[in-house]
């Protein structure tokens, strides 16, 4: 018996016929006349020995060969689409697809647009805020900025940075707010973005740190990091905040950070890419910006006691 494929042809009308369960859909979907894609499924039909499809009026159903087959053609496509797309974006060296977290992309990216595009008029940037985990080939991303603690040994990760958080405030907050004992009678935010960490970096862990005995019971709590710290911007109170982060606000004088204690995370931002497209020039010139960017906004840890989160000895 000969296992030789049919025409890839007919493997296609094929599968958009199982997909659709409609030769006129399929038909239109490939730009085909029906005729042709009936013509198509009869000689795959002609080459299995069996029918695919049974005929009904005014509709059709798969056989049992024709179920056992469309699983392995649907998904053959789908690879082949998705092989095809990735060796085409090799050529596309002038867009470049990136996706991080909203408060990320909003926080951090946002703001340093111009400053990139003014290094590199010859790539366009292109954003997708989500914190899904990022399927490189099925999503069309070039790279991803992650915070976390763990990445896919088969992705290219470079770490960025050693997050850490201190108290912000609104300048005409800190006029009250001297020492951090006097976060007893603030007002504090609480950001719950970074929850998921198995070492809490939260109001209790800082204050834990410092031995304060503060209430940090109470205060507005918000599920993105960005909106605490807009939150803290607009002087509705102190913000446990993440340096990479509000480093543009505390640049701009938005936000102040008076205290010398932080407490270091037990996470980081990440440079993420499939192994191997690191070396492509435009990934290479963002993730190199990126870097940059982020070495400048180590000056806020001068004179600064930082302190790791769980830490016994604080």
């Amino acid at each position: 018996m000969s296992y030789r494929l049919p025409p890839l042809t007919a493997l296609r009308a094929f599968e958009a016929a199982a997909r659709h369960m409609s030769f006129a859909k399929a038909a239109e979907e490939l730009n085909v006349t029906p005729a042709a894609l009936s013509y198509q499924i009869k000689a795959l039909e002609a080459d299995l020995g069996q029918p695919v499809f049974r005929r009904l009026n005014r509709a059709v159903e798969l056989t049992e060969a024709g179920r056992a087959l469309a699983p392995g053609a649907s998904d053959a496509f789908l690879t082949l689409s998705s092989a095809w797309r990735s060796t085409k974006r090799l050529n596309d060296t002038g867009v470049l697809t990136v996706t991080a977290g909203p408060a990320f992309t909003a926080k951090w990216l946002a703001p340093r647009m111009y400053d990139f595009a003014q290094a590199h008029p010859d790539i366009e940037l292109r954003f997708n805020a989500s914190l899904r985990v990022a399927d490189f080939e099925r999503d069309e991303v070039d790279c991803a900025i992650r915070f976390g603690v763990d990445v896919s040994e088969a992705l290219y990760a470079e770490p960025l940075n050693q997050e850490w958080l201190t108290p912000m405030m609104a300048p005409e907050i800190a006029r009250a707010i001297k020492t951090p004992q006097d976060l007893a009678q603030g007002t504090l935010i609480h950001d719950d973005s970074i929850a998921f960490l198995k070492t809490a970096c939260d109001w209790a862990a800082w204050c834990r740190a410092l031995e304060l005995k503060v209430d940090t019971s109470h205060g507005p709590r918000f599920s993105q990091a960005d909106h605490a710290l807009d939150a803290a911007i607009s002087g509705a109170g102190v913000v446990l905040g993440r340096i990479t982060l509000a480093a543009s606000a505390l640049e701009a004088g938005q936000l102040v950070a008076p205290f010398q204690y932080g407490l270091i995370a037990g996470a980081q931002f990440r440079f993420v890419c499939p192994k191997g497209n690191e070396r492509r020039p435009h990934i290479t010139a963002f993730r190199d910006w990126v870097l940059d960017q982020i070495r400048m906004s180590r000056k806020f840890e001068v004179g600064r006691r930082l302190i790791p989160a769980g830490d016994p000895d604080s």
